[in-house]
């Protein structure tokens, strides 16, 4: 059976995650779950930094936090490394935090990928990866960023997730 995919419509543009559910179900559930609700429209990519990553998926403009679900079982040990293009879950400093917020890998972050099942070890699952419209996150990146109380590299002007849908 194929892994899901999934269409980002942005302010910049559309993209497609093809979701590894082989590798990462608990994630993957996750994240569709949230797909399904709605919950990712109308939220904003609110750190960008470039030769790193963006990331997503829990706050609306004005950087305003939305409610979440529980958070979920870190699912970093399933082979998938944090290479360019992949998404990711993001977390706090526990490893078993991640929520509704994801980011996508600009360039291999090697340092992200699991190492060990401890504190220092875990990483950060990643559970997809972009198949098309790469360059709508690579505009993304290139926005000017700034600083907004408590956040940093927050996009000066909001880049807009107006809908994530199951394809």
């Amino acid at each position: 059976m194929a892994n899901p995919i999934v269409n980002f419509k942005t302010s910049l543009g559309s993209f497609d995650i093809e979701l590894f559910e082989d590798k990462s179900p608990v994630t993957v559930k996750n994240f569709a779950d949230y797909v399904k609700a709605g919950f990712y429209d109308g939220t904003v990519f609110h750190r960008v930094i470039p030769g790193f990553m963006v990331q997503g998926g829990g706050m609306t403009p004005g950087l305003r936090e939305k409610d979440t679900n529980a958070p979920i079982k870190n699912e970093a040990d399933n082979g998938v490394g944090n290479e360019r293009g992949t998404i990711a879950m993001a977390r706090t400093s526990d490893p078993h935090s991640a929520t509704c917020q994801f980011f996508i890998n600009l360039v291999d972050n090697k340092p992200l990928n699991f190492r060990s099942k401890d504190q220092a070890g875990w990483g950060y699952c990643a559970f997809g990866k972009v198949t098309s419209g790469m360059d709508v996150v690579d505009a993304i990146a290139k926005v000017e960023t700034g600083n907004r109380f408590p956040h940093q590299n927050v996009p000066k002007t909001d880049v807009l997730i107006e809908s994530v849908r199951l394809a």
